[in-house]
């Protein structure tokens, strides 16, 4: 049995959380687990599987998170996450087309991100032009990412691949091969 303080945060977050997915228009199956608060900014389709994992809060998983999980999809961008997948601290940006397979395991604190957020020519910054490059990410299912990698845009990882960690995901990665590095690179089948 919960003691009474964790039951009354337990109740507490959950409302929030309730009120948080229901007015940013999220789908679910099912009411997803969350500990802590989950951050959204929903304004294009975002679709949570079954069984869906949140851990929130710097105590919900003892990693060494800096942040809860926060989520973002622009207007006309689309996020779907499949079932049983679990994030810790993640950060994920969505202003084209993000598809998370089912069963994804997601280490502490990282980063999914479709867009370069702001343009790469030094002209367009100063002129506070907004127009930015963006693609859509694939992730299969099965797929383990480790602690404080970064999947940038126009990424596809495919079913059993793991992402080592600390590492920034440039490439596609195929079917059942263990990737890492800054850029990350094959390091092994799996």
């Amino acid at each position: 049995m919960l003691e009474p303080v964790k039951l009354t945060r337990r109740i507490f977050f959950g409302t929030i959380n309730l009120v948080i997915l229901k007015t940013n228009n999220v789908r679910y199956n099912d009411f997803p687990i969350i500990n802590g608060k989950l951050i959204v900014v929903n304004r294009g389709t975002f679709i949570l599987g079954s069984q869906v994992k949140f851990n929130s809060s710097l105590y919900s998983n003892l990693v060494g998170l800096y942040k809860p999980c926060s989520v973002e999809v622009q207007k006309g961008a689309d996020l779907q996450i499949g079932d049983f997948s679990g994030f810790s601290g993640v950060s994920i940006y969505c202003a084209n087309k993000i598809t998370i397979g089912n069963y994804l395991c997601c280490g502490g604190n990282v980063s999914i991100w479709d867009t370069d957020f702001h343009p790469q020519n030094f002209e367009d910054r100063r002129s506070g032009y907004v127009g930015t490059k963006s693609a859509p990410i694939k992730i299969g299912d099965d797929v383990f990412i480790g602690a404080n990698s970064i999947i940038l845009k126009g990424v596809e990882i495919g079913d059993r691949a793991i992402v080592g960690a600390g590492s920034v995901v440039t490439k596609n990665i195929p079917n059942d091969e263990v990737w890492a590095g800054n850029p990350a690179k094959k390091i092994s089948a799996n």
